[in-house]
């Protein structure tokens, strides 16, 4: 079952939209309709505000921590049609390192590469577009590139295809390994899943994955420790989740985890990759995990959540079921 370890006040004076935990589970950070970005240190149980960000000028829709080998830095993403990058120059000093504001409608998701790749952010707007930002350390400037009508009615959401060769987290020593081409998996209103491909200046669709029949809200590519093949999981006001899976990032199958009770909004996989949580409209959170079989089950689900519970389509009495499976 899923269980609440703690609550936290956040003081936010609207909806909270984002919420998202740094790299080493010490630093929270939420963002919300009153326009602002609130820190919050979180060690030992208990919270302490430790900044309070102001720099949009509309609702803020997602936060994300970059990997800590650049600092510590957070992204954060609005209706104001802005993406601003806020840098911790010391103990509790944020200050506001860039300000991208090169598109025409809200951003609606924000996502940091592989921390092998660079420091290089991933943007998504409701004009339709995805722009790249790379950043140049030494020089401490940022270079943009876009991925025009990437979506033709608006992009909703965006995540990266892991590197495919690790290396020490803070070694900053160049790597003598040759990584894997940079790919990210979008989300948009075209109610499809395209996975894009860097090739040179430029990133290009690789693959269209249509099988949703509304809005795809989120999508999330599974970190590949340990896992025999890459795998995506989308998420759509359709209220379903599917996993979409591949051994050679050409040919992908789709299972249908479940339909749900009500849209679904989220998703996220665990660091390991095999345990993915869902939530959405229905104000609930689910764990899901494959067995052996191939099956998806329900682990464990959140029962403190406003609203009845009602079992899972296609779901059998031993909590678990055969998705729906086809190749693309």
């Amino acid at each position: 079952m899923v269980s609440v370890l703690n609550t936290i006040d956040t003081g936010h004076e609207d909806m909270i939209h984002g919420a998202e935990v740094d790299y080493y589970g010490l630093r929270l950070a939420t963002c919300s309709s009153d326009n602002s970005v609130k820190i919050f240190d979180i060690k030992g149980g208990a919270q302490t505000l430790a900044a309070d960000l102001k720099g949009h000028g509309g609702p803020v829709w997602q936060v994300a921590w970059a990997h800590p080998r650049y600092g510590n830095i957070l992204a954060s993403c609005s209706y104001d049609r802005k993406v601003i990058i806020w840098k911790e120059a010391g103990p509790g000093d944020w200050t506001k390192w860039f300000e991208y504001s090169n598109h025409d409608s809200s951003v609606n998701s924000v996502a940091w590469a592989p921390a092998e790749y660079g420091l290089i952010l991933a943007c998504g707007s409701s004009d339709g577009s995805v722009s790249i930002l790379t950043a140049s350390i030494e020089a401490g400037t940022w270079d943009s590139k876009k991925i025009p009508n990437a979506h033709s009615i608006g992009c909703n959401t965006v995540s990266w295809c892991p590197a495919t060769a690790p290396e020490p987290a803070f070694d900053q020593r160049p790597s003598k390994v040759n990584l894997a081409v940079k790919r990210l998996a979008t989300g948009g209103c075209d109610n499809s899943v395209k996975i894009w491909k860097e090739d040179g200046d430029r990133w290009e669709e690789e693959k269209r994955l249509e099988l949703h029949s509304d809005w795809v809200r989120d999508v999330a590519w599974a970190p590949n420790v340990g896992l025999p093949r890459h795998q995506i999981a989308s998420c759509s006001q359709d209220r379903r989740v599917i996993i979409w899976s591949s051994d050679d990032l050409q040919n992908w199958q789709s299972m249908i985890l479940n339909n749900f009770d009500d849209v679904v909004w989220n998703v996220s996989w665990s660091l390991t990759g095999n345990i993915l949580a869902v939530s959405g409209g229905d104000n609930k959170i689910s764990l899901w995990r494959e067995n052996n079989e191939g099956q998806w089950i329900c682990i464990s689900e959140d029962t403190n959540s406003a609203g009845q519970s009602h079992p899972p389509l296609n779901q059998t009495q031993n909590n678990s079921f055969v998705p729906e499976q086809r190749t693309l």
